[in-house]
């Protein structure tokens, strides 16, 4: 999917930026916020902001005011959440410290277990949250195995095969996460194998987390399908139902703004950017893909780069464009939909810098949030 064109007022304004600079395009961002808040009065359901996504926290009052909550990956999460959105706070992680135990129990009001050990470990613990289970549908809709928890030998959920005849007292809700840029009908058939194998423990559930990777705010998602399905579930079971969409609440709201440094010609025209796809873009080399970019058209441009990094790893490259113009040394190049995985996966290897954080408002003017500098790359190591 390409996103909608960057409005040429809107480009002037990115394009004069410090680079390289992340960009959250407000009224994206909003757009998407009012989709997820439709969902949730259609159908009862609960929208959480995944944090392991999008955890800039300047933009959670914002958040806040459409959907439900956050859910946290851990302890840190799980108290960003709590200071700055103070909405509902769910957590989940494969394993819990001891540690982190009473802290959650007092700040999170869903905490959900990966495994049985886990749960008896510190369930006794746990005086005030709300208790769950991960589960494995042991159903796999996709082609990612990186992201695929239904896989062979994964680590994440309960199996039925490992499931009691009676749930434990303290269990009151269900919690599965098996998408990954995914759309309402796999959704609807995880739930259905998930049901045929589960439902008898339903009775004695109080909610029920169908996880993320829900492309919701997506243009062609069957949203009607989603609402239907989340209806069935309270109208059968009686279960408050919970999504945590990370990548749906920000789709396609940001930009990573950088400049061409220089250029160099090995077979194919390389581009040398001061931004990095394996320091501020790292899904562009782990899952992978190339991530749209502003003035490129695979039909009909004429000039063809590669884009590339300042850093020394080989491979650290964003992709092969086709530009509908030239590019020269002191241009700029706009990455979109740059919200999702970037600014929470940002790395300073070789030295590099980390991009600046801003805000365009609706009204164009631009917000700091953040600014980074030598001290952050040096103070993280000593």
């Amino acid at each position: 999917m390409r996103p909608h064109p960057i409005e040429p007022e809107k480009l002037k304004v990115l394009e004069s930026l410090p680079t390289p600079s992340f960009v959250i395009d407000e009224g994206r961002l909003i757009s998407n916020l009012k989709t997820l808040s439709e969902v949730q009065q259609l159908s009862g359901c609960k929208v959480l902001l995944a944090q392991k996504c999008f955890s800039t926290f300047a933009m959670y009052p914002l958040i806040g005011r459409y959907i439900a909550g956050t859910v946290a990956s851990g302890i840190y999460e799980a108290r960003l959440s709590h200071e700055e959105m103070g909405k509902e706070n769910h957590v989940f992680a494969p394993a819990y410290k001891p540690e982190d135990i009473e802290e959650l129990d007092n700040i999170c009001g869903h905490i959900v277990f990966n495994s049985w050990r886990q749960y008896g470990l510190h369930s006794p613990r746990c005086k005030n949250a709300s208790l769950g289970i991960r589960i494995n549908p042991e159903f796999s809709t996709q082609n990612h195995a990186i992201y695929d928890p239904c896989s062979h030998g994964s680590r994440l959920g309960v199996r039925i095969s490992q499931m009691p005849d009676d749930l434990p007292e303290r269990i009151e809700g269900f919690h599965f996460h098996t998408l990954c840029e995914q759309g309402a009908d796999d959704l609807e058939r995880t739930f259905m194998a998930f049901e045929s194998k589960f439902k008898k423990y339903f009775p004695k559930l109080k909610w029920l987390n169908l996880g993320g990777g829900h492309y919701i705010t997506h243009e062609d998602y069957d949203r009607g399908k989603l609402v239907s399905l989340l209806n069935y579930i309270k109208d059968q079971y009686g279960l408050q139902t919970y999504l945590e969409p990370g990548e749906a609440v920000v789709l396609n709201s940001g930009y990573l703004v950088s400049e061409v440094l220089d250029k160099v010609s090995n077979g194919i025209e390389i581009l040398i950017l001061d931004a990095s796809a394996a320091c501020h873009c790292p899904d562009a080399i782990e899952m992978p893909f190339a991530p749209p970019v502003y003035g490129t058209d695979e039909d009909n441009g004429k000039y063809h780069y590669r884009l590339s990094s300042m850093t020394c790893l080989a491979g650290d490259k964003f992709g092969d464009y086709d530009f509908i113009e030239p590019k020269e040394i002191t241009d700029k190049v706009v990455f979109e939909d740059m919200a999702l995985y970037t600014m929470v996966k940002t790395n300073t290897f070789n030295g590099m810098s980390l991009p600046g954080i801003y805000v365009l408002k609706e009204d164009l003017s631009v917000e700091t949030v953040k600014k980074f500098g030598y001290g952050d790359f040096k103070n993280r190591l000593g």
